[in-house]
């Protein structure tokens, strides 16, 4: 082991948002980095989300009037977890966010707007376009002086000890060559969406889903620290997303087409193919994509009019209906009996439904499904009245997994007796006990963050780094 090269401080595996932060930090405080890729570039699952990052109290809210807090998000946490997420990790959140968005400035990396989403009690998702931040996180690393590594999948981690005395200590790569890591390995090797055995194994109920996520999501760091007793949490939590287009895009509009639309937090309806409504839309879209499973055909068309429309806004956010319109993938007429028509929905019950939510929306009567707000009770429910009509086919995706490893609030690694197994730290979407049993929207690409930077700096405090000690 001794003779192994090379060497470095640190070593993340997985190139995507989290790692990139991680292996940064690193860098910055002055380790030597190195990180490694299995696919032929960076950027896993990252380069297909919408971008968003739930912060709080940051300056683009205060100029919009938002008076939202770290307290606050902490509690939206917690309730769409159903407190079912680790206090301790939910807590190490709040308190570091807004240091993670000062962090993301300070590398040039501009919030200029913030919007609604689900599980949200205020406006907090502050969006970027998710290649633009890649490839400004990987040049920061390059500037650093850290190194990385594509087509270097790693098939095990190396360790050292026994029990409570087990060390992480390097990796072996597909290759059969071993990398040593001095302070630590990094997992940020995204979930496992693509892994039909472990989807059959821990999310059996989402067999169906359609399958979402980086190509290279098939739960390798999860196996890993698994293998050296590694404990799992939130497995049973599992959900697919809804809002995911079921139709393919006109050709040639595939580059513009959206991979998710959500009209529901700003007062669209949910109908299956039997026009009726069946969740409250104001719920978080992992709940509403369950419910979509169930329904005929394993759709939901979200329903909407022209208001609606005109907040379009565009890539990366989950509102740029202007693009699935051009891509084919909104319908739109001048009434609800040609929309219905076009979406191959009964014109009667269409009608019947949108007339029930509307009656509801002006204070007639209560919501046939509860609703009352556009979400987490922020907003109300406007009716939807205003000619033209859209209306878009979408299914449940399985594009995140969110559940993994347990760490404690630094991003350690806990074995399945509680204790940290040294050397080992995980961040991002295989890492869990942030969300509990739901996902708040915005949390998974700030958990990244928040978390890499965190296994960084502990890492970095390993090998005796003046900086990272302070």
């Amino acid at each position: 082991m001794e003779n192994a090269t090379p060497h470095r401080d640190v070593v993340v595996i997985g190139a995507g948002m989290a790692g990139h932060c991680a292996a940064l930090e690193a860098a910055r405080l002055g380790a030597s980095v190195l990180l490694l890729e299995k696919m032929p570039a960076y950027g896993g699952s990252t380069v297909m989300c919408g971008g968003a990052f739930a912060f709080a109290g940051t300056r683009v809210q205060k100029e919009q009037g938002i008076a939202d807090t770290p307290e606050l998000l902490e509690q939206d946490l917690l309730t769409c977890g159903h407190h079912a997420n680790d206090p301790k990790v939910v807590r190490a959140y709040a308190e570091h966010q807004y240091d993670a968005y000062r962090w993301l400035e300070s590398l040039g990396l501009d919030f200029d707007n913030v919007t609604l989403n689900g599980g949200q009690s205020m406006p907090r998702l502050h969006s970027l376009d998710p290649k633009h931040m890649l490839r400004v996180l990987h040049q920061a690393l390059r500037d650093a002086g850290g190194a990385f590594r594509a087509n270097a999948g790693v098939r095990r981690l190396i360790s050292r000890g026994e029990d409570a005395e087990r060390e992480v200590v390097g990796v072996e790569l597909e290759s059969g060559e071993r990398v040593m890591a001095r302070g630590g390995v990094v997992i940020a090797t995204g979930g496992f969406s693509r892994s039909r055995e472990l989807v059959a194994r821990f999310a059996p109920h989402l067999a169906d889903a359609k399958p979402m996520g980086g190509e290279g999501n098939t739960g390798d760091g999860l196996r890993m620290a698994w293998a050296l007793g590694a404990d799992l949490v939130d497995m049973g939590f599992t959900k697919g997303t809804y809002g995911a287009p079921a139709h393919t895009p006109l050709p040639g509009k595939e580059k513009i087409a959206p991979h998710l639309v959500h009209t529901m937090y700003k007062g669209g309806i949910v109908v299956n193919m039997l026009g009726s409504r069946f969740v409250n839309e104001s719920l978080s879209y992992k709940l509403i994509g369950e419910e979509c499973l169930k329904q005929p055909g394993r759709i939901g068309v979200q329903v909407f009019d022209h208001r609606i429309m005109a907040q379009s806004a565009p890539f990366p956010t989950v509102d740029d209906y202007n693009s699935a319109l051009e891509a084919g993938l909104i319908q739109r007429a001048d009434s609800l009996d040609d929309l219905a028509v076009l979406l191959g929905l009964p014109s009667d019950a269409l009608e019947a439904t949108v007339a029930r939510y509307n009656a509801a929306a002006d204070g007639r009567g209560g919501d046939e499904m509860g609703r009352d707000c556009l979400t987490a009770g922020y907003g109300a429910v406007p009716t939807l009245s205003v000619a033209p009509f859209y209306g878009i086919a979408c299914t449940t995706g399985l594009n995140s997994t969110y559940c993994g490893l347990r760490t404690d609030a630094g991003s350690r690694v806990l074995d399945v007796f509680g204790q940290s197994i040294a050397g080992l730290y995980a961040t991002g979407e295989v890492m869990g006990g942030l969300h509990g049993a739901s996902y708040l929207s915005g949390s998974s690409l700030a958990k990244g963050c928040i978390f890499g930077r965190l296994a960084a700096q502990d890492a970095c405090r390993r090998v005796g780094l003046a900086q990272a000690a302070a």
